[in-house]
C-alpha cells in the first residue's frame, strides 16, 4: 500500500516530469543524492538563481527524518527514499552525489547505468579499486562526469598552475605544503557516528579534509610522484581511530621531492604551499601569492659562476590579487555549461582517482612501514584498509547531534 508521502512525490514527480521535459535543451534538473550538510548546500545554491541553466528537480536520502526535513525546507520538490527511484522517476538529467564517501562510486555508476550526467562531491570515493570501477563506468556511458574539485577555481591555484605549465617558474625542484589549519576538537569528531572511523569514512584528514589540496598538489605542478614514504598518527590528541596527524615525503620523476604536512589537531594552524624550481619560488600563504624571481635560471648561473659564496639575483614579486573564488558555485556553473554548451570541464571526474591515489599511497605507506609507488598496488592497499574495517574495536563514548551550519564553507 503506497503511503501519502510516497503518493505525494509520485504525483508531483508525474507533473514535474510533463512540465519539465519541454526545456531539457535550455536547463539541467538536478537531483541531488544525500541531503546532509553538503547536499543541502548544493540544493540552496541551484535554488538560489546563481547558476544559469540549472534548477534543483529532486532529492533523495535514506533518512525518514532527512526526508521530512527536505519536504518541508523546499517544498515542491520531490523527495525521495531512494536515488533509484529518484533516477527512475525521469526528473533529472544530472546528479550531484554527497552522501557517504563509501558510496560515491555505486552511486555514480548507478546513474552512469541509467544515462544520467554525475557530478560527484570530494573525495572520488574510499579506495581506487572502487574509483578505478566508477571510471569505467563514466567512460562507457558517454555522460559528463565530474567531480567538486571546487579549489580548482581560486584564482590563486589557477595562477599558479598558469605559472608552472608556462615555464616561468622553470622546472620543478621542490614543493612544501604544510596545511594544518583543519582544526577539528573532540566535538566535531562526536558529532556522528560515522565520523573519523574505517568502517564509516575509510580515514581521517587525508579522505576527509586534505582531498583538495591532494588534488592541487598534482595539478598545479602538473605530475604525480612515483613514490612516498609517510608517517600517519591515528588518534593524536584526540579519541578517535584514524590518522589526524600526517607527515609525508614524495619524489618525482624527474628528481624532484615533495612534504606534505596535515593535522587536525593544530592550533593555531598553518597553510602555505611552497614550489621551487629553476627559475625561483612560489609561496602561497594567507591568501597571497608571492614569487621570488631568479634573474638568470639556477642551472645557469651554477654552470657560469665561478665566485665562492655568490648566489643568484633574485627579485621579489608580490602577485596582484587575482580576484575572488566561486567555488561550489563555480563548478556547478561549469559543470552545467558543460552539459548545455560543451564547456571544458574544470575538474573532470576522471581525476579524482589522482589525489585518491596519493592519499591511498601515504595510508599504505605508513601501514606497512614501507615506500608506497605509484602507479598504486590497489589490491594491497584495499586488503590493507579491510584489515583495519575488520579489527577495529572503536566505539565512540559520546556521540552528539551535530549542528547544521548556514552554508558550504567547513561542513566536513
Amino acid at each position: 500500500m503506497t503511503n501519502p508521502s510516497q503518493a505525494q512525490t509520485q504525483s508531483q514527480a508525474q507533473t514535474q516530469s510533463q512540465a519539465q521535459s519541454e526545456s531539457q535543451s535550455t536547463k539541467v534538473r538536478y537531483g541531488i543524492i544525500g541531503v546532509g550538510n553538503m547536499g543541502s548546500g548544493h540544493a540552496e545554491l541551484l535554488r538560489s538563481g546563481r547558476i544559469e541553466g540549472a534548477e534543483l528537480a529532486a532529492v533523495c536520502d535514506g533518512s525518514a527524518e532527512r526526508r521530512e526535513w527536505a519536504r518541508q525546507k523546499w517544498s515542491g520538490v520531490p523527495v525521495f527514499e531512494t536515488s533509484a527511484d529518484m533516477l527512475d522517476s525521469g526528473l533529472v538529467d544530472a546528479v550531484l552525489i554527497a552522501c557517504p564517501h563509501y558510496d560515491h562510486p555505486s552511486e555514480a555508476i548507478q546513474a552512469f547505468e541509467r544515462g544520467v550526467h554525475v557530478l560527484v562531491e570530494k573525495p572520488a570515493g574510499v579506495y581506487v579499486k572502487q574509483v578505478r570501477e566508477m571510471n569505467e563506468a563514466a567512460a562507457r556511458s558517454g555522460k559528463k562526469f565530474g567531480i567538486v574539485y571546487n579549489q580548482r577555481m581560486n584564482p590563486l591555484y589557477r595562477k599558479l598552475r598558469e605559472l608552472i605549465s608556462s615555464g616561468e617558474l622553470g622546472e620543478i625542484r621542490r614543493t612544501n605544503w604544510i596545511i594544518t589549519n583543519w582544526y577539528r576538537p573532540q566535538a566535531y569528531y562526536d558529532s556522528g557516528t560515522w565520523r573519523a572511523t574505517w568502517a564509516g569514512e575509510g580515514g581521517g584528514v587525508l579522505i576527509n579534509q586534505c582531498p583538495h589540496q591532494l588534488d592541487l598538489w598534482q595539478w598545479t605542478i602538473g605530475m604525480m610522484p612515483t613514490r612516498i614514504r609517510a608517517f600517519c598518527q591515528e588518534g593524536k590528541h584526540r579519541d578517535i581511530e584514524v590518522e589526524n596527524d600526517v607527515t609525508a615525503y614524495a619524489e618525482y620523476a624527474n628528481g624532484a621531492t615533495g612534504v606534505f604536512i596535515t593535522s587536525t589537531a593544530d592550533a593555531p594552524g598553518t597553510n602555505r604551499f611552497e614550489v621551487t624550481g629553476d627559475r625561483g619560488k612560489i609561496v602561497i600563504e594567507d591568501g597571497k601569492m608571492t614569487f621570488w624571481r631568479l634573474r638568470v635560471p639556477e642551472s645557469q648561473f651554477n654552470a657560469e659562476n665561478e665566485i665562492p659564496f655568490a648566489s643568484p639575483e633574485c627579485w621579489k614579486i608580490e602577485v596582484p590579487h587575482q580576484g575572488e573564488s566561486p567555488e561550489h558555485a563555480g563548478i556547478i556553473r561549469n559543470f552545467t555549461d558543460a552539459i548545455l554548451r560543451g564547456a571544458e570541464l574544470v575538474a573532470p571526474g576522471e581525476e579524482g582517482i589522482l589525489g585518491l591515489s596519493i592519499s591511498n599511497a601515504i595510508h599504505l605507506s605508513s601501514w606497512t612501514d614501507d615506500w608506497a609507488t605509484l602507479p598504486l598496488d590497489e589490491e594491497l592497499h584495499y586488503a590493507e584498509l579491510k584489515k583495519r574495517i575488520d579489527a577495529s574495536t572503536y566505539a565512540k563514548k559520546n556521540v552528539r547531534a551535530a549542528s547544521r551550519p548556514a552554508d558550504l564553507s567547513g561542513t566536513f
